[in-house]
């Protein structure tokens, strides 16, 4: 069932508007509000952070067990569906990439500075470091939004593919700074494993050679950030050109892109024989 999951998840991505009905995180942010203000959670903020992850996965858990044994577990499925839409990264990556890379494109660097702080939240000291930058976004928000959550709905389940995103807004949405703290060392956790799978899928599509350079001396480490690693190999497995304005530029993005539509196919087709195989 986890297999036909995904790829409903594909159909809904591609051919649907359900992923932004689906991903309403009011309910979750009134929690993290009331979280924040309670006396005892706000300084204990591990205690905070296992109320926002660990009750409204306890509540799925419960769900899926009442549903599993009814109908050969097919009432389930939805339920599986709606968990990973849900979990999957917020927002449309390559919509807020467009504007961009048409200023990019036509040379006009003081629009994509504009456009990038105020779509991407990105800024630079000079044109070629904001092209960087830009890659970098790409690659980490595929990463965060789709492969992490794949990958853990892959090998646990969709319990934690939703405890993967809600540490995730936790880390991104907290106010108060130990509690912030908490959820990016628990995600840091989370993703240390699905990103270095990752960078081994990078090297298998793309520069096997290039990636193990990259690699080779991280592969173990603890102290690196998914984001860093994630960025690193994807430049060494797509053989990123210098960044330049213009059209080699957004050919850059393209080929990133590329990169990570081939590392997707990739772990569908692994899934696809492992499901056969068990």
């Amino acid at each position: 069932m986890n297999f036909l999951v995904l790829l409903l998840v594909l159909w809904v991505e591609k051919f649907s508007a359900w992923r932004a009905r689906i991903q309403q995180d009011g309910p979750w942010l009134h929690l993290l509000a009331a979280t924040e203000r309670n006396a005892l959670t706000a300084s204990q903020p591990w205690l905070a952070l296992a109320a926002l992850v660990l009750l409204p996965v306890a509540v799925l858990g419960v769900v899926l067990l009442v549903l599993e044994p009814v109908a050969y577990g097919w009432l389930a499925l939805p339920v599986h569906l709606l968990v990973v839409i849900y979990s999957l990264g917020r927002g449309d990556l390559l919509a807020a990439l467009g504007p961009f890379r048409d200023s990019w494109r036509r040379g006009d660097a003081e629009a994509a500075y504009l456009v990038a702080r105020r779509d991407l939240a990105l800024e630079a000291d000079e044109e070629g470091e904001l092209l960087q930058r830009v890659q970098g976004h790409l690659v980490w928000q595929a990463y965060q939004s789709f492969f992490a959550v794949i990958f853990w709905y892959a090998l646990l389940g969709p319990l934690a593919a939703l405890a993967y995103r809600l540490v995730a807004l936790s880390s991104e949405q907290a106010t108060q700074p130990a509690l912030r703290e908490a959820a990016v060392q628990i995600r840091h956790g989370f993703d240390w494993l699905p990103v270095r799978v990752l960078a081994a899928s990078f090297a298998l599509v793309g520069n096997f050679a290039g990636v193990s350079r990259a690699l080779l001396h991280e592969l173990l480490s603890w102290d690196i950030s998914a984001a860093q690693l994630a960025i690193i190999t994807a430049r060494a497995a797509g053989e990123t050109p210098e960044p330049v304005i213009g059209e080699a530029g957004v050919s850059s993005l393209d080929g990133l892109w590329q990169l990570l539509v081939r590392a997707a196919v990739f772990w569908y087709a692994v899934f696809a024989v492992w499901t056969l195989l068990i």
